[in-house]
């Protein structure tokens, strides 16, 4: 059974009313149609017409899956980008449906705004959609599921047709089949009325699906024919005659089915009927007979060296005509996808335009994968296109998620008073001064002046760093169980009141009078309270955050935990709290709100995450190229965060990134590597 749907318009509107009506068929065998009535002016609507008609056809028709699926998540796009219409200004109103069925007769129906569906059935009208109340929503908010019988017949309206007909009228004109769109089109001019309508019609099974009786009788003559050659077969030189002709006729008919498909069956029937398939096998039976006769051999071994190159021609014939028809599909193929391609960088222009900033993600990372494949493909046709597409694409990206390429000023350069050294943190205690630490020293910074080193321990190693502002120090863990401050350039062992000692961890963090150490292994962020001149037992801070993979934690009166791959938490007095950062190119997690959090694949290869005290978070990611900060908006009270920016840091003398560090007010960021220190002005950005 077929699904027949037709669309329409009524006359011209008046200035500032648009209307759309699609059709669509998917390759299997699926009908869908889309009515749009908005009020917009013309470039607007045909703008919104294309914008919905690409949601249409790549979430609706171009994926698997169930139908009723698919539908809802195409609905779900569709508000999305209605929505931003609206709130752009764009769009004032719009009247919408969407219809599509399959094959076998199950339908869905959806509608927004005035629009509506009847369904028409043994002379009865009945409306389908859900009737609202006051205001009608300017969103597909229900959608309506049902099987077609034979000879049902759906209209679809953006305008309410009870307004023009009755039930009665309406199933009356279903009578008139195909002159049905346009008797209520006509009904709707005839009371000024502005629409755009759509008709489903189920016809039932068809006839004609037999195979003719002239193509029956076709192939059933060619069977004798053959056998009859076999049979003619012998041994010798004469049995390989034979099969040698029999091979060449069948090449012959192979030929002329190969040139009907190239060149058209009326071309078709004159390559095969040349010289007649019947004066062909007299032919060959004649040359069998020559192979007999010692008189006549010599001109059938002749014949036979021509039929061999005649069958050579042939094969080759059969394999050109092939292959140029491939190259030509191919061909066809790839200009068209191309062409798809720069379409949906101007879908994803329109999609930023109108604030959708994760659907143009999403259409630029559809458009980048059919780019490659053109790349990919074997034939090698419109590879340059392809990558110049992709340039394209990539720049549109850096547009889109404002990612901003700028050299690094280098500071200072360590290696001037140790060529061996290996930095491994950076601590800002501001106005320009610095203190940076390697393994066994640490190297005081003020504004571009180096100081010489001073080393911090004897036997140990220093594993971890911080400034302890308010008692103007700083203080580092090591690895021999040990925690030293250095205060007014006086290394200062302190101890713990834990009997069991000090507990070593992955960062640690100060925040006003206490001491925070991160520890995965054991799940836990310890808490000690810095006393007179000695630290407290630690205080177990953790209740029900998953800490596995921990590798980073900054403190501004929650606790932000970032984890490998991403993953970040938030923590208020040891409890896990809702925390998400929307717009991040890539995607973000549906919900972080629980012990596992959510991994932010712009996050993926982040080691270090700072925080400016009421201020913006920074993420240093060092497996970028030479290295880039992702940028995010401070936490609201919902636990939202906005993606702001990205700075990818160019430079020849750039080595691996190690820590960062920003000023309170944000006017400059610092970065450091394994010698150098380097500084970005953010105050122009």
């Amino acid at each position: 059974m077929d699904i027949v749907v037709r669309t329409g318009e009524t006359r011209a509107p008046a200035a500032g009313t648009s209307l759309a009506s699609v059709a669509f068929s998917s390759a299997g065998g699926e009908q869908a149609c889309l009515l749009l009535h908005g009020e917009a002016h013309a470039q607007n609507g045909k703008t919104i017409k294309d914008e919905c008609t690409t949601i249409v056809k790549n979430s609706l028709l171009g994926t698997e899956g169930e139908m009723w699926n698919r539908l809802d998540g195409t609905l779900k796009e569709l508000n999305g980008l209605l929505k931003g219409f609206l709130i752009s200004g764009t769009l004032d109103d719009i009247h919408a449906i969407i219809a599509v069925a399959d094959r076998k007769g199950q339908i869905h129906v959806s509608a927004a705004g005035r629009a509506e569906a009847y369904l028409i059935r043994g002379g009865t009208a009945s409306q389908i959609t859900e009737y609202t109340k006051g205001r009608p929503v300017a969103a597909f908010v229900h959608i309506s599921s049902g099987i077609l019988e034979a000879g049902d017949a759906v209209v679809l309206s953006t305008q309410r047709l009870l307004r023009v007909l009755t039930p009665a009228q309406l199933s009356q004109h279903v009578h008139q089949g195909d002159r049905l769109l346009d008797e209520v089109i006509a009904a709707l001019e005839s009371e000024k009325e502005t629409a755009a309508i759509a008709t489903v019609h189920f016809p039932g099974r068809g006839a004609g699906q037999t195979i003719p009786p002239a193509e029956s009788r076709a192939k059933s003559a060619l069977q004798p024919r053959r056998a009859g050659t076999a049979r003619r077969s012998q041994r010798g030189m004469a049995g390989a005659a034979g099969a040698i002709v029999d091979t060449l006729l069948s090449l012959a008919r192979s030929a002329g089915h190969a040139a009907g498909a190239f060149l058209g069956n009326r071309w078709a029937e004159k390559f095969i009927s040349y010289g007649s398939l019947q004066s062909l096998q007299e032919k060959g039976r004649e040359f069998i007979r020559d192979l007999k006769d010692p008189k006549r051999k010599r001109r059938a071994h002749l014949f036979l060296l021509a039929g061999a190159i005649g069958a050579f021609l042939v094969i080759w014939l059969v394999v050109s005509l092939m292959t140029s028809s491939q190259r030509s599909k191919t061909r066809a193929e790839l200009s068209e996808l191309v062409t798809q391609i720069t379409d949906e960088l101007r879908t994803a222009d329109n999609r930023r335009l109108a604030g959708d900033i994760d659907g143009a993600n999403r259409v630029l990372e559809g458009a980048e994968e059919q780019a490659k494949q053109v790349i990919s493909n074997a034939s090698g046709q419109f590879r340059n296109e392809a990558m110049s597409l992709i340039d394209q694409i990539r720049g549109k990206k850096e547009e889109i998620n404002n990612i901003i390429r700028m050299p690094a000023r280098v500071l200072v350069n360590l290696s001037s008073k140790n060529t061996s050294v290996v930095a491994h943190g950076l601590i800002g205690l501001g106005d320009g001064e610095f203190l940076v630490y390697d393994r066994e020293s640490g190297y005081r910074v003020l504004l571009n002046r180096l100081d010489e080193p001073k080393q911090l321990t004897e036997d140990d190693l220093i594993l971890q760093g911080a400034n302890f502002a308010r008692y103007k120090s700083q203080v580092f863990m090591t690895t021999g169980n040990s925690v030293v401050e250095l205060s007014a350039n006086q290394v200062i062992p302190m101890k713990t009141e834990d009997p069991t000692g000090w507990t070593t961890g992955k960062d640690v963090e100060s925040y006003l009078r206490y001491l925070y150490v991160l520890v995965p292994d054991k799940n836990q962020i310890f808490k000690y309270e810095r006393l007179s001149n000695r630290y407290s037992a630690p205080v177990q801070y953790n209740v029900n955050g998953d800490l596995a993979g921990a590798v980073d934690m900054a403190i501004d009166a929650s606790v932000y935990v970032l984890k490998e791959g991403g993953v970040i938490l938030k923590l208020l007095r040891g409890e896990v709290q809702p925390f998400v950062i929307v717009h991040a190119p890539g995607g973000a997690p549906a919900s972080t709100a629980n012990t596992s959090g959510g991994a932010y694949p712009v996050l993926k290869g982040a080691t270090k995450i700072f925080k400016v005290p009421g201020g913006n978070f920074y993420f240093l990611d060092p497996t970028q190229g030479k290295g880039r900060v992702i940028v995010a908006t401070d936490s609201s009270a919902a636990g939202e965060s906005s993606y702001l920016r990205q700075y990818v840091l160019e430079g020849e003398q750039i080595g691996i990134l190690q820590d960062i560090y920003v000023d309170p007010d944000e006017s400059r960021m610092y970065v450091l590597d394994e010698k150098r220190v380097y500084v970005v002005d953010l105050a122009t950005r």
